[in-house]
């Protein structure tokens, strides 16, 4: 256990991390928040996942230790569209579901990593090969509020088109491939799309884009 400390050696006010409480409307105050961290011991640590067991108070006193909770870095999705209303996905090996998953390409942001749609973007050429036109954010979202501290931003990329080779990691096995943006809609209800997070984000952006409206 990389790092491991006793709670004492860890107190809450102490870390120093992103303000896990950071949401649309900005970080919440201290005296607002209804649960306290009272001690924090680090479990795991390494280039994917921090794994951190937590002592807290809830609002009714009650203490809960440990609470698990995984400080991940934050991700991106990248929805790609075509100039002919095709949308850029690839079909990837996931372990944890032991099988393949359509989904649209994303990767993690690097600590240095400021700007989702600059990631995006990066991470858009290196998974399919293509490049945006036009890159926007649309929106973030929370990948576990319960025992997650990291956000998924959804990043629109339109008039995307192949401008040349992948560029992946060792580990990424995946494939390219596009689809129409009607069909891959009608597929929905049918399970094409699996990963609950990267549907939402797929609607999200599709919604900004104008292909659909709720």
């Amino acid at each position: 256990m990389t790092g491991a400390r006793s709670p004492e050696a860890a107190p809450a006010e102490g870390r120093e991390s992103r303000d896990q409480s950071t949401w649309p409307q900005g970080p919440v105050p201290e005296a607002e928040r209804p649960w306290r961290v009272l001690s924090r011991r680090e479990v795991v640590r390494n280039r994917h996942l921090n794994l951190d067991a937590e002592a807290v108070r809830t609002s009714a006193g009650d203490v809960l230790d440990p609470y698990w909770v995984m400080d991940y870095p934050d991700w991106v999705l990248v929805v790609a569209l075509t100039p002919d209303d095709r949308l850029v996905l690839v079909r990837q090996w996931r372990q944890g579901a032991k099988t393949w998953v359509l989904e649209p390409p994303g990767g993690v942001m690097d600590a240095e990593d400021a700007d989702p749609c600059a990631t995006g973007a990066r991470e858009l050429r290196e998974e399919t090969g293509y490049a945006a036109a036009r890159v926007r954010l649309v929106g973030s979202l929370w990948s576990d509020p319960a025992h997650n501290t990291n956000r998924m931003h959804v990043v629109l990329a339109e008039d995307a088109v192949p401008v040349g080779a992948h560029d992946r990691e060792a580990g990424e096995e995946l494939e390219t491939l596009t689809m129409p943006v009607a069909e891959a809609l009608a597929g929905v209800t049918r399970g094409l799309f699996v990963h609950a997070m990267h549907l939402g984000g797929l609607l999200l952006a599709l919604q900004a884009a104008g292909r659909i409206r709720f």
